[in-house]
């Protein structure tokens, strides 16, 4: 279906790939990792031939269509939810026009033409509005969303359209990148069992280590420049690392060890006139060798101790009664809370359900009509969104910003921390004026973890995290002993954090006091989302 050979690709004067090779076959459920930067989304921009390699060879199968899910939603005109996911006011209309043209200037036998033209066959099917329905209600859409111009909703529900579409059309080869940054919990457990029984091909690019487990059964890391090939899921891939490591460290060693026998055995010899061909020979011998590259050691998450939080009173806070409204816009009426001292309480929920407004609510960050916000005693909240650029210091640099705020850290203290969270080398120095959005929203982060409250309020903490530095936040907060509450549809985030389960839904709370997999249990909101792939 897909073969690549011998790649090689500079960006920027940078090379990304180097006699790198990825074999893609039909029914293959493939995962593409490495850190950000090491040219995942590159790869992609060349398999969907937006650019060319610098050498090497990509093929793809003349009749092999193809379906890529970008990270970000294209721009939307008037086109309804149901005009995106079925493409009849734009992709088809595109369709219809490019196999006019191939078949004016007689290129009708071409692989475009082919992969152009099974594309509008499955946009043109009279079942294709029944098979959007369908996509749309798994990925979290109600019916009466159908109708509504997508530009009115959200770029993450725009997503699920374009999502939706894909999924109608079928392609023989799915290239999806993040596909789960924009989905609540439930619907990411129906795109996951969806992709279970998909018939196509899949290549992934995800930050989601439990939606890789589930799905993945071969793993290409990009690594030195290479393509490096692992049978089975995200797990095992981590474990077979490890193992390729250890071997490959061996190797090096006892070839060192050879060669420094080798030379000491010249050194020593060479002038002695009965062993000089002896020692001649020995140095041949080096020079013969394949010499073994000392590996690179694979990225380990970053282990540090938040301090410990002053400590707070039994109750770290309560609600009593509140009544939130965006207008005519009701999200909660008489709403209780209480949040213990010491609980890690997530709250799940569909999308739009209230969730990021409760956790404001609890920050204080916005005004409720009716009702009491109650700190518990010697509480120091802490609220860390995804729009926190205004609290950056514009005259300090990375570095100082994270040391102004924990003066008792030491500087190489703070590099370690600001190097596990993607900040390395030159990058510590860089004004926090012209970081991205994503650069201040992880600066935020670390800024809480050095001077952490004693109430800490996350919503969706590992959004532009890659997987070793979630699992970085994720050992730091294990052992965290302060009050959390977060937002977040990272499962295996959820799973290593959550012991408590706050449902969010049509505006009441239902509290579950346990683990994610306890909630699941006691809801069958697995059961729901398998339910959802049989329902028309």
């Amino acid at each position: 279906m897909l073969s690549i050979r011998d790649l090689k690709m500079s960006v920027a004067g940078r090379t990304l790939f180097e006699n790198a090779s990825l074999q893609v076959n039909y029914g293959d459920r493939v995962a593409l990792v490495g850190p950000n930067g090491a040219g995942k989304s590159t790869l992609f921009s060349l398999i969907l031939k937006r650019n060319v390699p610098d050498e090497g060879s990509l093929e793809r199968d003349a009749w092999t269509t193809v379906g890529y899910l970008p990270q970000e939603a294209e721009a939307i005109g008037e086109e309804t939810v149901m005009d995106v996911a079925t493409g009849r006011v734009t992709e088809l209309p595109k369709l219809e026009a490019r196999l006019h043209e191939l078949e004016k200037a007689g290129t009708v036998d071409c692989p475009e033409y082919l992969e152009a033209h099974a594309k509008h066959d499955a946009l043109n099917d009279p079942q294709v509005e029944a098979k959007a329905k369908k996509m749309l209600k798994g990925l979290g859409y109600k019916e009466g969303d159908f109708d509504r111009k997508a530009k009115e909703m959200s770029g993450g529900w725009v997503m699920r359209a374009h999502l939706a579409r894909l999924l109608v059309m079928e392609p023989d080869l799915l290239l999806l990148d993040e596909p789960t940054n924009h989905l609540d919990l439930l619907s990411l457990l129906w795109l996951q069992n969806y992709l279970k029984n998909y018939s196509g091909a899949l290549l992934l690019i995800s930050h989601d280590r439990q939606f890789m487990d589930e799905i993945i059964t071969e793993v290409y890391e990009i690594a030195d420049r290479k393509l490096i090939a692992y049978t089975g899921n995200y797990s095992e891939y981590l474990r077979q690392r490890e193992e390729r490591y250890e071997q490959q460290l061996a190797a090096y060693k006892n070839q060192q060890k050879e060669i420094q026998a080798l030379q000491e055995f010249a050194d020593r010899f060479r002038s002695v006139a009965s062993k000089a061909s002896q020692a001649m020979s020995k140095l041949k011998q080096i020079e013969r060798m394949e010499l073994i590259e000392k590996p690179t050691p694979p990225r380990k998450p970053f282990r540090f101790q938040i301090p410990a939080p002053p400590r707070g009173g039994q109750r770290a806070i309560s609600l009593k009664g509140i009544h939130m409204a965006y207008g005519s816009h009701v999200v909660y009426s008489g709403l209780d809370l209480t949040v213990e001292r010491g609980e890690r309480t997530v709250l799940v929920g569909p999308n739009g359900a209230g969730k990021s407004t409760l956790l404001k609510i609890v920050a204080g960050v916005v005004e409720f009509q009716k009702g009491e916000r109650d700190l518990g005693h010697n509480a120091k909240l802490g609220y860390f969104s995804q729009h926190r650029a205004g609290t950056l210091d514009p005259n300090k640099n990375v570095l100082e910003e994270l040391l102004a705020c924990a003066p008792a850290l030491r500087e190489d203290e703070a590099r370690g921390i600001l190097g596990s969270f993607m900040f390395r080398k030159e990058e510590i120095y860089k004004p926090t004026t012209v970081l991205s959005g994503g650069e201040k929203s992880r600066l935020n982060l670390v800024k809480f973890l050095v001077d952490p409250p004693n109430l800490l309020l996350m919503d969706e903490p590992t959004t532009h995290l890659d997987i070793t530095t979630v699992e970085s936040l994720t050992l730091a907060l294990e052992r965290y002993e302060g009050t959390l509450v977060f937002i977040s549809h990272d499962v295996h985030f959820i799973r290593r954090l959550a012991t408590k389960v706050l449902h969010v839904s049509n505006g009441t709370i239902r509290a579950y006091p346990g683990s994610y997999d306890y909630f699941l249990e006691k809801t069958g909101a697995a059961d729901d989302a398998r339910a959802a792939l049989t329902a028309g």
